[in-house]
């Protein structure tokens, strides 16, 4: 796609109030800021992104944003897709609903190792191959012996021990960013198109928040860039 046409890219970044595995984990503090700000402030340093929208249900989030990151737009998610069982689908088909655009980032406020180099790059990728791919979402890559659950091997050849290094790579969707149309999320019900890109993420940056053990290891990494001065 050429750069003179300058699509409208929106980024969105649902996030809810409570939380199963790891509770309050938008707005507890990692690396001594509340989750969601890593990346608010790293989507708004962003140049290609248009607009940072947050759907939520959350009064703090909602607080929060109003205080420090006054130019982000809120959606507060209605009651009827307030459910943790309600597919992330619906929500996106609601927000792109509210807010038009050419093509629309999603990522979550727990990916706070995510640099906006990255999703900048990303971006780019994504622009230049458009229209031969529909879609873009980030993976990191896996070089290691994986077997299914009957214990057949699926990426090696157990009579040919390799080294793990030398094994051909796998990867892994790490739910840190995905670039999509609404008419794509309408069609196939679905972030990813006919025909998405993969886009490989390095492990250090790619760490997803899930469990506690997650935290406490992505506030560690965090802990250590800032006192290394990175990005």
């Amino acid at each position: 796609m050429s750069t003179a046409t300058s699509p409208r890219i929106i980024a969105l970044v649902p996030m809810r109030h409570e939380s199963e595995r790891v509770p309050s984990k938008n707005y507890r503090v990692l690396a001594g800021r509340p989750l969601f700000h890593h990346i608010m402030g790293t989507l708004l340093n962003c140049p290609e992104i248009a607009k940072v929208v947050v759907d939520t249900d959350s009064p703090t989030i909602i607080e929060g944003l109003g205080e420090h990151f006054p130019s982000v737009r809120i959606i507060e998610r209605p009651e009827n897709l307030r459910a943790g069982e309600i597919p992330m689908n619906e929500i996106l088909l609601h927000d792109t609903a509210q807010v038009p655009a050419d093509f629309y980032l999603q990522t979550h406020s727990t990916n706070p190792l995510l640099q906006h180099g990255t999703i900048s790059s990303a971006i780019h990728t994504f622009l230049e191959k458009y229209p031969e791919i529909d879609s873009l979402f980030s993976v990191t890559g896996l070089k290691t012996r994986l077997y299914d659950a009957e214990g057949n091997a699926i990426n090696h050849d157990p009579a040919e021990l390799l080294r793990t290094q030398d094994l051909p790579p796998v990867f892994e969707e790490n739910s840190c960013l995905y670039i999509f149309s609404r008419q794509t999320l309408e069609v196939r019900s679905n972030r990813i198109g006919e025909k998405p890109e993969m886009f490989e993420i390095d492990a250090n940056e790619a760490w997803d928040i899930d469990e506690e053990l997650d935290f406490q290891i992505a506030d560690f990494l965090m802990q250590r860039r800032l006192e290394s001065g990175e990005d």
